[in-house]
Parts: C-alpha cells; structure tokens; sequence
C-alpha cells in the first residue's frame, strides 16, 4: 500500500453558485425590490463584519456564461457555520428568486509533498496560518474548477511511491510559482465531502493570467497524465455597493 499523504487543514469552505430567475424578479414592485437589496446588503455587511475580525473570510463575484449569475465563497471555522450561513441566505427574500446551480464543500488544505520534517507546530507558523486561515483577496476576477487524481492502469495517482509523487508535484509547484504575484491560489481539500477530490480557487486582476496557467500546466505530467478536471467558472468581482447596479431591471 502507498503512503498516503498528510495534510493540514483550515477553514471549510462553500461555494455556493447561483442564477438569478430575472423574470420573477422584474415581477416585484420597485420598493420590494429595493427592501430585498437592502437586506441582501445587511448579510454582506455581517459577513464583512466577521471577515474584519478575522473569524473567517468570503467572495462575492459574478459569473460570465450561463452557469450561473454569481458565487457566493465563503470559509469558517467549522462546517456548522457554514450551514447557518447557507440556511441564513436561503431565507433572505432574495433567495426567493435565486436558483441553485452549483455547490462546493471543502476544507483549505496543505498537502505534505513539499514539507519538511519539523518538531515545530505548523499550525503556529505565520506563513502556514496565512494559507489555511486566508482572508480572499479582492481581484477583479475569480476562476473556479474541481478536479481529481486518476485511478485508471498505468495512469493511478494513488498506486504511486510517496518519493515519485513528491517529485512530480514539486515539478507542479515550479510551474505556479512562476505566475506568484500574477494569480493568488486557494486549494481546498474535498475528499468524503464532494464529489471531486479537490477544489481550485484562482484570484487575478488580469483574467487571461487563468487561460495561460491552466494552459501551461496541460504539459505537466502532473495535470496531463493524473489530472481530471470538472466545469470551470470564471467572473467578476462584485462589490457590495456596485449589488443595486447588478439587480437593476
């Protein structure tokens, strides 16, 4: 049996992606309408709140295509804020005419591949913490995909030594490195709570920063030979103050 690998764990994580039904929606008189964007914004507002007192993070983007009209990222401590937090959306009249599209649920992960043995707590190193606890950037673009590692013949991650994957994903690594400043990257680990086995979140204020990462990592023998890949979601960020503009009918 191979070694698996260990990980340190995070916040937990949900996407949850969203079309807006506009037809419903263009139903409602001016003053509902404005009285729901209100009450949508004191949400935003609670969860700017908590985010300031860094007890946990979110995105708010739009979406291009049909997917979906937006996302709505957020990271907790545990998986029962989450659910409060999806539970309290859901009860917004907003979500009256909003349709559920897409769902993630994950845990911000760092794998083992590229640690070193340390007798230190990882969970009190700086740079360890920034990554498992991060607060989302707010780039003008967000880029989101599933993926998993191939059990298929030849081609199983998981049949491989503990040594061939340190070196295959340290190859991985250098390719992500080269964009460090260019795109901010969240891994979030899904095994047992999605269907995928991991989430990838991208940020950058130059989109087509995206196509070229995605693109080039194809040749890793990482992504070409192990790699498989669900529906990607790319947008926009949307700031709380531009939300009345976005729902203007």
């Amino acid at each position: 049996m191979s070694e698996a690998a260990t990980t340190l764990d995070g916040w937990y994580g949900l996407h949850d992606f969203r079309k807006m039904d506009w037809t419903s929606w263009k139903q409602l008189s001016n003053d509902e309408r404005t009285s729901a964007i209100n009450e949508f914004q004191q949400f935003l507002k609670k969860l700017n709140d908590v985010q300031d007192q860094d007890q946990g993070s979110h995105s708010f983007y739009t979406i291009v295509g049909q997917k979906a009209d937006f996302v709505l990222f957020i990271l907790r401590p545990t998986m029962e804020e989450l659910n409060e937090l999806e539970n309290e959306f859901n009860k917004l009249t907003i979500a009256d005419y909003t349709v559920p599209t897409y769902s993630y649920v994950s845990v911000v992960e760092l794998g083992s591949y590229g640690s070193k043995e340390s007798d230190e707590d990882p969970y009190e190193n700086p740079y360890v913490k920034s990554r498992l606890y991060p607060k989302l950037p707010k780039s003008n673009h967000i880029c989101f995909y599933p993926m998993d590692k191939k059990r298929e013949g030849n081609d199983n991650w998981y049949m491989l030594s503990m040594e061939d994957r340190k070196k295959l994903m340290y190859d991985h690594g250098m390719i992500g490195r080269q964009y460090a400043g260019k795109i901010k990257q969240i891994i979030s680990g899904s095994v047992g709570f999605d269907d995928w086995e991991w989430g990838v979140t991208l940020y950058a204020d130059d989109v087509l920063q995206f196509k070229k990462i995605v693109y080039e990592m194809r040749f890793d023998e990482t992504s070409a030979r192990y790699g498989e890949f669900g529906a990607f979601y790319v947008g926009n960020l949307l700031e709380d103050q531009d939300l009345p503009k976005f729902l203007h009918v």
